[in-house]
């Protein structure tokens, strides 16, 4: 949340190189009970997870939310509203000579404190990564740089 804020950045010195290539951050806001209603007018734009959550754990579409669960959230108040993007899709083959299908897919950074150390996408179907559909699951990324292209 922090990374995204150009009020922080501005107040920690971070250089303008470095405030561009972090404005690409999805801007998030805590949910608290002074906002609630406001961001439940907007939620079917909003992406709802815990501030300390992974892996999908706990964590909703705002169009998909019932008034039970919102309450939970709000109740909790650990949680972040994000704007929702949907997920790219790709034409994948999961086999050779097999028919293609659409597939959705998300690009993960893996990083340890902030050295990045794997770069990965997931492919999947319905709305999260599993490895039981056949030609789902992780696949590697290259890093092309603009004067390099890419095969």
């Amino acid at each position: 949340m922090l990374l995204g804020s150009e009020r922080h950045l501005t107040e920690w010195g971070a250089s303008e190189a470095q405030r561009r290539v972090l404005s690409r951050i999805l801007p998030m806001e805590p949910v608290s009970n002074e906002n609630a209603d406001e961001l439940w007018t907007r939620r079917r734009s909003l992406f709802f997870k815990p501030a300390n959550g992974f892996g999908s754990r706990a964590a909703y579409r705002g169009d998909k939310l019932t008034r039970r669960v919102w309450a939970e959230i709000v109740s909790q108040s650990h949680y972040l509203a994000q704007q929702l993007v949907t997920p790219g899709q790709r034409t994948v083959a999961a086999t050779k000579g097999a028919a293609t299908e659409l597939m959705k897919y998300d690009i993960r950074i893996f990083t340890y404190g902030a050295t990045p150390l794997l770069l990965v996408a997931r492919i999947f179907k319905g709305q999260t990564t599993n490895f039981r559909t056949l030609g789902g699951g992780f696949a590697s990324v290259r890093v092309c740089c603009p004067a390099e292209r890419c095969a």
